[in-house]
């Protein structure tokens, strides 16, 4: 007598749109998924989560220390230069734990993907709901620090752009790290491309030096096709003013994020029905 063979079968949707209603019928793997990477994340370190506000604090001093005098710039838009390359690497730092994290989830959580169906997308965007636990903690810190310099905050200006920059650091993130997502399944090498090219960003991105410390016009144009640009840039105003953010580059920047969104889930759902054979 043979043995019956199961055979698996695995369905999903092959639309290249994103199913907001699909999502939420499974927002309880979010939870899943984000809760498991917080636990893995700090399980069996000695200082937990307090490394989220020791990570920035040690990279304020090293910049402090290297650039804060070398880059000629008395005051760095009016900040103290803690202040400022702060402002700057608290958005950083989602970008980048979330990009490098959600770029090698789909490996990571191979076995599951090849046992059921559910959304896939749901893997990258927990990485960045990971990432934004680690941004609340810094952002703690970051609250502290402002008031330790005495830095003037303007509330109205808070209330405008805060918002604007926390929108488009996600709308950035997250089409980067959903195109890389999938692009590593295909293609192993990205595993050791994308934090290399997350060093060579921070560099490139205004986090350590203001924006306008670039004087050639062309290579404003290619700095700012960086998501980030308007993300940092919007989320400086409340401390240094609108006056030294060139609003032509931050909308270039804005529009970049929209497409880098738009091109990353557009490549996410388009390869998606064929992770399970290749992860």
């Amino acid at each position: 007598m043979q043995a019956q063979q199961k055979e698996n079968i695995i369905s999903s949707d092959r639309s290249v749109i994103l199913n907001l209603s699909e999502l939420w019928s499974y927002r309880e793997l979010f939870y899943f998924f984000t809760w498991r990477e917080v636990k893995v994340k700090y399980k069996q370190t000695a200082l937990g989560v307090i490394w989220v506000v020791l990570q920035p604090l040690i990279m304020v001093a090293i910049f402090s220390f290297f650039f804060g005098h070398a880059l000629k710039n008395d005051n760095f838009l009016g900040l103290p230069y803690p202040v400022f390359v702060f402002s700057g690497l608290l958005l950083w730092n989602f970008f980048s734990s979330s990009v490098n994290t959600a770029g090698n989830s789909m490996l990571t959580n191979a076995p599951i993907i090849k046992k059921i169906y559910f959304p896939r997308i749901i893997i990258p965007v927990s990485a960045l709901l990971v990432s934004g636990v680690d941004f609340i903690v810094a952002f703690v810190a970051f609250v502290v620090t402002l008031i330790y310099y005495q830095v003037h905050v303007d509330v109205l200006a808070l209330i405008v752009f805060w918002p604007l920059a926390l929108v488009f650091v996600l709308l950035g993130t997250l089409g980067i790290s959903c195109g890389l997502a999938a692009l590593n399944v295909k293609y192993r090498d990205f595993r050791y491309i994308i934090p290399f090219g997350l060093q060579i960003a921070l560099f490139v991105s205004p986090v350590i030096y203001p924006a306008s410390n670039t004087s050639n016009p062309w290579v404003n144009y290619v700095l700012a096709l960086n998501p980030m640009y308007a993300a940092i840039n919007f989320f400086r105003v409340p401390l240094t003013g609108t006056s030294e953010m060139n609003f032509f580059l931050v909308m270039i920047s804005s529009v970049s994020a929209i497409v880098f969104l738009l091109l990353g889930i557009y490549y996410f759902k388009k390869t998606e029905a064929f992770f399970a054979d290749i992860a």
